[in-house]
């Protein structure tokens, strides 16, 4: 076979992609180990900046979002048991999140790939990049005990942080950084009433919590739990019990509980390979970077990765130009290393540090004091949590 773009990886980042070229009219084939029911069983984050929101909208899959989505003005952040708005839209002069679940992303990419006819190959297993380093590339994976190639113009590895694009990148040509925290969130998702209209942030002696959603209907929420605990050793109600604890009393007492469908712990860690492009191999998304959750940046940063990418694979080829190219993985870190400092302040200031004792929680309670009664503090809040305009780290 032989396309333009092969895309490793069919996430989110991969499949936007996609849509992206073939609306353009650039050839490609995705290939994704897992197979599309796994795909697109993962939970993952579910806040949206305006930047991705226009992106997908782009991609001509932003229908159901508009509709199904909840447009959010602002957030709480609670401390010293009382809760304090975060006024998103009147801080940052207008911009607001959209709260809309990555699962539901990745069923609308995924109908408009059916739809449109590109090829998508699930449960290629054995994947393996070639020749990136040169002018003619080429991708091998294995699918029903045959093994096929795939030739190419350029490999985008969007295929996640364990994933074998960046793997396949020599030691001595690549750079990366990366903090492991010493805690975990375990996450919970049922169908209740979220307890508040808006996400709640907090700051609780016994560590951070956080309520947030997918609809009006189902809730998710998240404690910060040690990292030797596991999923068995927390049930439905010990959670809801425990959540409770770390709410304020109005929350507590409003908070509707129910039985879990999805419960998981996730480790937290802040990652920056660099650079993000190798010859004819593009990196994007999860594959380059890994921020903490608390920041709501992941998504986010991995939509503006593909959006940087898109267009410049599309300048290559309708403008016969490679500035985009040549400026991609510049363009993709300056927003991604302003998104990794947010993400690593804000899981700072929100989380309980093993052995750093009660003085760490009165700096935090301090700090998130200022925060909130100066308008400063709370724009820097505000204006981080929105996101970056998307021409931010275009200029060449």
């Amino acid at each position: 076979m032989r396309t333009q773009v092969v895309i490793v990886g069919a996430g989110p980042s991969g499949l936007l992609l996609g849509q992206l070229l073939h609306k353009a009219g650039v050839d490609n084939i995705i290939l994704e180990r897992q197979s599309a029911a796994y795909v697109l069983g993962r939970i993952r984050a579910g806040v949206l900046e305006q930047v991705a929101v226009d992106v997908l909208d782009e991609a001509g899959v932003g229908q159901r979002m508009h509709r199904e989505g909840l447009v959010h003005e602002g957030f709480d952040l609670l401390f010293k048991g009382e809760r304090h708005r975060v006024d998103l839209k009147g801080l940052t002069g207008g911009k607001t999140v959209l709260v809309y679940g990555q699962t539901e992303i990745t069923r609308d990419l995924m109908d408009a790939r059916q739809a449109s006819g590109q090829t998508t190959v699930y449960e290629a297993g054995h994947v393996a990049i070639h020749g990136f380093d040169g002018a003619r590339p080429w991708v091998t994976y294995e699918k029903d005990g045959v093994t096929h190639r795939i030739d190419a113009d350029f490999i985008a590895g969007c295929d996640g942080f364990h994933g074998v694009c960046r793997a396949s990148v020599p030691r001595s040509a690549i750079t990366e950084y990366e903090k492991v925290y010493p805690f975990g969130w375990l996450g919970l998702l049922s169908d209740t009433p979220p307890v508040h209209e808006e996400l709640i942030y907090v700051n609780s002696p016994r560590g951070f919590a956080l309520c947030s959603m997918r609809s009006r209907t189902r809730s998710r929420y998240y404690l910060q739990v040690p990292l030797s605990d596991t999923v068995d050793s927390w049930s439905d109600q010990a959670f809801w019990d425990e959540l409770r604890r770390r709410l304020d009393p109005a929350a507590a007492e409003a908070l509707v509980t129910g039985p879990s469908f999805e419960k998981s712990i996730a480790p937290l860690r802040s990652f920056v390979s660099e650079p993000m492009r190798f010859g004819r191999l593009l990196l994007a998304g999860d594959a380059a970077h890994i921020v903490p959750p608390t920041g709501a940046k992941g998504l986010n940063l991995a939509a503006t990765d593909v959006k940087y990418l898109a267009d410049a694979l599309i300048e290559h080829y309708h403008e016969r130009s490679d500035a985009g190219i040549d400026h991609y993985s510049q363009r993709c870190l300056r927003r991604v290393w302003r998104a990794e400092r947010f993400s690593w302040w804000f899981t700072s200031l929100m989380h309980r540090f093993p052995g750093e004792g009660e003085i760490a929680q009165k700096f935090q309670e301090a700090e998130l004091d200022y925060l909130i009664h100066s308008e400063a503090g709370a724009r820097t809040i505000a204006e981080n949590y929105v996101g970056l305009p998307l021409d931010f780290g275009l200029r060449r």
